[in-house]
């Protein structure tokens, strides 16, 4: 999207409240604790920004000066076109502003260096620059987390020499979008009058109504002109203040926006800023410590901070395989949530965990549904998901029609989250249905053999080249892990589980090759795979537990795997040889799983090498279960939370997994 043709002028009203200031320097800059601090001049070649977001709100960063790539509010979608699937919406963007020094726009043309920086413990993103000769000029955004559909930029300039400085804010409208109304309105709070700009209008293709408020503002609350004249060395300090509201979300999103700006600016920035770090400070009570290796605590805490910041606590979503980064696969949610992502936030982030857990629990009906629909009992969940339930992918997909993993997926996450919280109420009010019709589902899906045994026939595997396939390696033993799940459930709960969930377990077939390795499938003969399948049985699924037979796995398929794969079956390979007991032999397969993949200053991870634009979630989920689950050893039973042996990287001296599971436990690996 161009934003030169898609601007709307908030017609001057969103004029800054600004304070002339005659402080000798701007305010402190981002953390530069060592494993915390990300920073990078961006004046020059391909930009890689990131994604600066709180769960529900999030805007992709740019280069250009008071601007940003996008702003999304997760769980909210529009048409991918008039007939097509849905898609993640593009949301207002009222964090915007234009600034001019002595009549001169500042633009990328007309700023020297520009210096962009990350602090993760704080959630901030911060730009530097330069009008030379002129200005010196800072701004930050937080996504804010104590206000999920807000965010708060502050600005600082300071004056070079004698300038005359024009600012004015505007709200930027996704392109496309239709019946576009704007206001303004004053507002007094506490003694101070504050204008606030308002805009409201639908997407493109469904209609969806997404509102959108700003109002700048300094801390004492007084106002001056659109023009201000600044003197040598005199500073200018001010903030704006938006948010952004969907209908699908209020049922009143045009007075709602303002509401939350007129509390915001109630508040006043500090206690905004307060709050916000103080919500930060309670989610890296979940953190990774690597003595060691410098890069890798870099990598562990930037994974960290993107997942944290793509999900949140309270609020019934999940996270898509870029988050609130792009709208790649259109911002569906599939097993990457499952299986990648949320086993990490599983360990140490019990209310995102919950949240993840709940997106599922209260879309049952529509996987009730689709089971139905294709003539099977109990719950199919769809392979592509958003807000409705229902399956959302593209038809040229034959993943949406064939890949019935999913469904194991979601009840393997729903016991394991009964497995780490101990929750009883949860299980027999949410868990319990979901792992029930998960089961039922299974019953009614296998074919019967003429030994005895049970199969799983014409399905897409984890492996995604693998398509039409009966006896799929994953879909199988997920499927056993779902339906023994069942069992142990009604087992808890004091309920007769269904004879036929464990009959169906012990009958589907594994099938094992004379040298020990596992056939990814029925007729498989050594083609090349799209990303880890069988590997998967050792680890999460605990389906192969001999370490020889896990061993043949890992020699015969790591070669295999795609050159160009994701980063995901990587992470794997290492986790398992960690447990394995080759440390270094895992590290180098951690490190491939790196290589290619990471740009920029703020180290922007890609789905394959080479692509970098945007935030790949789910090989970061893969990557942090490859710290937790491998080299720190953290395994969750029916019987808790253990830690098994695993070898560390030859050069690292520990690593340190702090906040696990409801007792927030801290759990060590040292170098032996």
């Amino acid at each position: 999207m161009s934003l030169t043709n898609d601007i709307l002028k908030a017609g001057g009203a969103l004029l800054c409240c600004l304070l002339l200031s005659s402080a000798s320097s701007f305010a402190a800059s981002p953390s530069s604790d060592e494993g915390w601090a990300l920073k990078g001049d961006v004046t020059e070649g391909r930009y890689y920004g990131t994604d600066v977001a709180n769960g529900c709100l999030g805007m992709m960063t740019s280069r250009t000066p008071f601007r940003s790539k996008s702003v999304m509010i997760s769980n909210v979608y529009d048409g991918k076109s008039r007939h097509g699937v849905s898609r993640i919406a593009q949301a207002p963007d009222p964090f915007a502003l234009d600034m001019t020094v002595d009549g001169d726009s500042v633009n990328l043309a007309s700023v020297g260096k520009i210096v962009q920086a990350l602090d993760m413990r704080k959630a901030v993103f911060s730009s530097e620059f330069s009008v030379p000769g002129k200005v010196d000029v800072r701004y930050s955004f937080r996504a804010l987390r104590n206000l999920p559909y807000a965010g708060l930029v502050s600005v600082e300039v300071k004056a070079k020499r004698n300038v005359t400085l024009r600012v004015s804010g505007r709200i930027i409208q996704p392109k496309g979008f239709q019946a576009v109304d704007t206001s303004v309105i004053t507002q007094p709070i506490s003694g101070h009058r504050y204008e606030i700009s308002r805009l409201r209008g639908r997407t493109p293709q469904r209609g969806v109504l997404m509102c959108a408020a700003a109002c700048a503002f300094f801390d004492s609350g007084e106002a001056l002109s659109e023009e201000v004249t600044l003197r040598k060395g005199e500073e200018l300090r001010f903030h704006i203040l938006g948010s952004v509201i969907p209908d699908t979300d209020f049922a009143d999103p045009w007075n709602e926006a303002e509401r939350f700006v007129i509390y915001g600016l109630g508040e006043g920035s500090q206690r905004l800023v307060m709050r916000h770090e103080a919500l930060w400070d309670e989610l890296w009570k979940g953190d990774i410590i690597i003595e060691g290796d410098a890069e890798a605590q870099v990598f562990a805490r930037s994974a960290l901070y993107q997942l944290y910041s793509n999900a949140t606590q309270g609020r019934a979503a999940s996270i898509p395989p870029f988050g609130l980064s792009d709208r790649e696969y259109c911002g569906h949610v599939f097993w990457d949530s499952e299986l990648w992502m949320y086993p990490p936030m599983l360990f140490i982030a019990p209310g995102i965990a919950r949240s993840m857990m709940d997106y599922r629990t209260q879309r049952l009906e529509g996987a009730l549904r689709k089971a139905f629909s294709y003539g099977y009992r109990g719950a199919l969940f769809p392979w592509e998901s958003d807000y409705s339930g229902d399956e959302s992918c593209p038809t040229n997909a034959l993943t949406g029609t064939f890949e019935h993993h999913i469904s194991s997926d979601v009840s393997i996450g729903v016991w394991n989250y009964y497995r780490m919280s101990g929750d009883k109420d949860w299980l027999a009010l949410e868990g319990y249905p979901v792992l029930r019709e998960v089961a039922d589902f299974w019953v009614s899906r296998v074919d019967w053999n003429d030994d005895g045994s049970c199969s799983i026939r014409n399905v897409v595997g984890a492996d995604e080249f693998a398509q039409g396939v009966d006896d799929n390696a994953f879909t199988n033993a997920s499927a056993i892990v779902a339906l023994k799940a069942a069992c142990s459930a009604a087992t808890v709960l004091g309920v007769a589980p269904n004879p036929s969930w464990e009959e169906t377990a012990s009958a589907l077939r594994i099938l094992n090759r004379a040298d020990g390795v596992t056939d990814e499938f029925a007729g498989y003969a050594g083609q090349t795979v799209k990303q880890a399948d069988v590997n998967l049985l050792a680890y999460p699924l605990g389906v192969v537990t001999d370490p020889l037979h896990v061993r043949a796995d890992l020699e015969y398929y790591g070669p295999r795997i795609h050159p160009h794969g994701p980063a995901m079956s990587q992470a794997i390979l290492a986790l398992e040889w960690s447990r394995l007991g080759e440390g270094a032999r895992a590290y180098e397969l951690y490190q491939k799983a790196l290589e290619g993949h990471l740009h920029g200053p703020f180290l922007s991870f890609s789905e394959t090498a080479g692509h970098g634009d945007i935030c790949f979630m789910t090989g970061l989920g893969g990557l942090l279960q490859t710290f937790i689950n491998g080299f720190c050893g953290l395994e969750l039973t029916d019987e808790g939370l253990v830690q098994l042996p695993a070898a560390l990287p030859p050069h690292w001296k520990s690593i340190t997994v702090k906040g696990v599971g409801p007792e927030r436990k801290e759990y060590s690996n040292k170098q032996k």
